[in-house]
């Protein structure tokens, strides 16, 4: 096999754990695909998981509805918005974690998302919006 042939069923085999789906708590979820052990890093990917920081006025010019997509699914902090490398065109599944008080997952001291607790095929992965971006979060308008 190729190199990249190669590293793509290695991926496939050892860091494949989730799909995305219909969620209970909110529109879309992501849901393991097998069982996921303890300290696992699920959301591992190929593609770059870099973000670019962007100021509102930056953006002035990018179309309302698409300034609108990118405040519901990208970190926005202190007037600044974080828009995946990638763009919007192509998704790093972790922007469809639902927010849980209890969750399953959480960040580890070097912001890779890791597994709290083992987690069985067909359960909603989920983060503590709160915690992990430090900033107290309404979904009343949802």
């Amino acid at each position: 096999m190729s190199s990249l042939k190669d590293k793509l069923y290695d991926h496939l085999r050892d860091d494949v754990y989730c799909k995305l789906g219909v969620s209970g708590i909110h529109g879309i979820g992501v849901f393991a695909l097998r069982d996921i052990p303890k300290g696992t890093a699920p959301l591992r990917s190929m593609v770059s998981n870099k973000e670019i920081k962007f100021s509102r006025i930056e953006l002035k010019k990018v179309p309302s509805t698409v300034r609108k997509h990118l405040s519901r699914f990208c970190l926005v902090e202190k007037g600044r918005v974080f828009a995946p490398e990638i763009g919007l065109n192509a998704v790093n599944i972790s922007i469809y974690l639902n927010h849980s008080k209890k969750p399953n997952l959480r960040f580890d001291d070097k912001d890779v998302l890791r597994t709290v607790r083992d987690i069985e095929r067909g359960e909603e992965l989920t983060l503590d919006y709160d915690v992990s971006f430090d900033d107290d979060h309404d979904f009343s308008d949802n």
